[in-house]
């Protein structure tokens, strides 16, 4: 009720149809990846979004990040209702989302085996060492990767 009074009906329609299309598994996601390439990491990021996903998988492979933020896939849907409740979509529940950590070399095969069965897939950042910290970067900014102590949508008032 609440979201249907801050968007139109159909993108609430769109986005509750994303349970089953394309779903919240990440087996087969996983599976295609490890199929492609050398996999050094997965993380499903869920609640607390795809940045504290992001600080997770870092931080228990004790490394580094540079992500680029323009890189990062986020639904029309997703950016439309973050953006009418003044949430940020990064840290927002992400089910369904997978994390990949991988060989360098072996991120363009990895990217096209996903592409090919139709799994959205991007090329997001690099690891560095964990000295360096965690950035997200902005075109030529640079901003610490933001953390979140809750998942966003716990900010979304009581309907």
């Amino acid at each position: 009720e609440l979201l249907q009074r801050g968007v139109p009906a159909g993108l609430v329609e769109r986005g509750a149809r994303f349970l089953h299309e394309p779903g919240i598994s990440v087996v087969r996601d996983a599976r295609i990846a490890v199929g492609a390439g050398q996999v050094h990491a997965m993380h499903d990021p869920t609640e607390g979004g795809v940045a504290t996903g992001l600080l997770e998988l870092a931080r228990a492979s004790g490394v580094g990040l540079r992500v680029q933020a323009d890189a990062l896939p986020i639904a029309p849907e997703t950016e439309r209702l973050c953006a009418a409740f003044g949430l940020d979509p990064l840290g927002a529940i992400s089910s369904g989302a997978l994390l990949i950590g991988c060989a360098a070399q072996d991120a363009p095969a990895v990217l096209q085996a996903l592409q090919r069965e139709r799994v959205t897939a991007a090329r997001i950042g690099t690891v560095c060492p964990a000295q360096e910290g965690l950035h997200l970067l902005w075109g030529e900014q640079s901003i610490p990767l933001p953390e979140f102590a809750a998942d966003e949508i716990t900010r979304l008032p009581a309907a």
